[in-house]
């Protein structure tokens, strides 16, 4: 199979991120339950929320080295069985250190996956269909990031936390190996024997000096940032503005159904404005939303800022994946990816980290200002992403177009 061919594979592994997406987003509020049903305080929480993304940190880049050079596909029912097997062992777990290691390796699986799955869309996706093909594939990730938590917190409650913890993470390890179902051969034998031929490797400090890499990692960083203290702190702005939990609940699955929309549009988004000015209007319309955040708003004015804001932000993730695949050098595509997942772990422990500090001293609403000021700057750092692949043409498009006027006058 050529890139461009049969996406029947893309949607075999849509159906399997949303279910290692799905498992771990209902098991990360499960161990948190869990570990405080056997006694863990807030540092301890705090630490064995940090061990599920500091781990993968120190893999993330060998990872990308080898993908690079060999098959994805292995990476991807390596992580299922970690995610499955941390979910699992995670709920039968009756120590907080053993929570720990269960959560990194959790964390591990999922990097695994991720690594390998966005891998094999850039491979397998011709250039032009980059931007559809990742945007289709972040589906996967929003369903699962909608179903997830509404599943967990189906099943946690009543006077027994430490069993229905326990009972959410068996269950989100069983939910996470169904992923198996969808994985069969969809790495295509032409494109894995491609990589056969092993070129020079090519320095991290070189990928970081592409342009466009770095303004992808950030652009990544800075959404990441955002969804997740979208969803840490929207709780506490209700908790003192009177708005019920379950009107919470409401408006973040509300923020996740517009993001799964915007990815559905991505296609005719991208041909009306382009990839940068697209990037650029999400990020700093999404930059005064959060900072909206902070007013004291009615309840239908947030629903409505947080389901613009879920559109905007959904754009960010799978069109930073293509700025990051069509900027690196050739060989090292793979190695860029995973540069890109280290940026949105450092994002996803230094931007709760920060967004307290800042809680602490000007209220809870101050965090959502940051973060208009961090999407603010990234905006900014999309006017500088590359609009069209490495190494193309600058007059590609014309040459095209005129060739597609020339067919059309003479008939062809």
């Amino acid at each position: 199979m050529r890139p461009g061919g049969n996406r029947g594979w893309l949607l075999r592994l849509v159906i399997a991120f949303s279910f290692a997406q799905g498992a771990v987003s209902m098991a990360r509020p499960a161990v948190s339950y869990r570990a405080l049903a056997l006694g863990a305080d807030e540092r301890a929480i705090g630490v064995i929320a940090g061990v599920y993304a500091l781990l993968p940190l120190f893999v993330a880049v060998p990872l990308g080295r080898r993908t690079d050079h060999g098959r994805c596909a292995p990476l991807l029912p390596a992580g299922v069985v970690l995610i499955s097997g941390g979910c699992a062992l995670s709920g039968l777990a009756d120590s907080l250190w053993a929570m720990a290691v269960w959560s990194g390796v959790m964390g591990l699986g999922h990097l695994c996956f991720v690594i390998g799955a966005q891998s094999l869309v850039a491979r397998q996706s011709a250039p032009h269909e980059q931007d559809r093909n990742f945007g289709h594939f972040t589906i996967g990730a929003s369903l699962g990031q909608l179903v997830g938590p509404i599943a967990a917190g189906a099943l946690i409650g009543g006077p027994d936390m430490a069993g229905t913890s326990a009972l959410a993470l068996l269950v989100a390890g069983a939910g996470g190996a169904v992923a198996f179902t969808s994985l069969w051969r969809i790495e295509s034998p032409a494109t894995a024997n491609s990589r056969g031929e092993q070129g020079e490797r090519v320095p991290v400090q070189r990928i970081l000096r592409a342009r466009g890499v770095p303004a992808g990692i950030f652009i990544s960083l800075a959404v990441l940032s955002a969804t997740d203290i979208l969803t840490a702190y929207l709780p506490v702005v209700g908790e003192h503005r009177g708005i019920a939990p379950a009107m919470i609940g409401v408006l973040l699955s509300l923020r996740a159904a517009a993001t799964i929309a915007c990815r559905l549009v991505l296609t005719p988004l991208l041909r009306l404005l382009g990839r940068t000015l697209l990037l650029t209007v999400t990020c700093l319309l999404a930059a005064l939303l959060c900072a909206g955040i902070a007013l004291p708003v009615p309840v239908w004015a947030l629903a409505v800022m947080l389901a613009v804001l879920g559109f905007c932000l959904g754009v960010g993730q799978p069109l930073s994946m293509t700025t990051v695949v069509q900027a690196a050098p050739e060989g090292a595509r793979s190695t860029a990816l995973a540069l890109r997942l280290t940026g949105n772990r450092l994002g996803q422990v230094a931007a709760p980290a920060s967004a307290g500090l800042v809680a602490g001293l000007a209220g809870v609403a101050a965090p959502f200002v940051m973060l208009g000021a961090l999407l603010l700057v990234s905006a900014g750092t999309a006017l500088r992403a590359p609009a069209r692949p490495a190494g193309e043409p600058e007059d590609a498009g014309k040459a095209s177009l005129s060739r597609a006027i020339l067919r059309r006058k003479s008939g062809i």
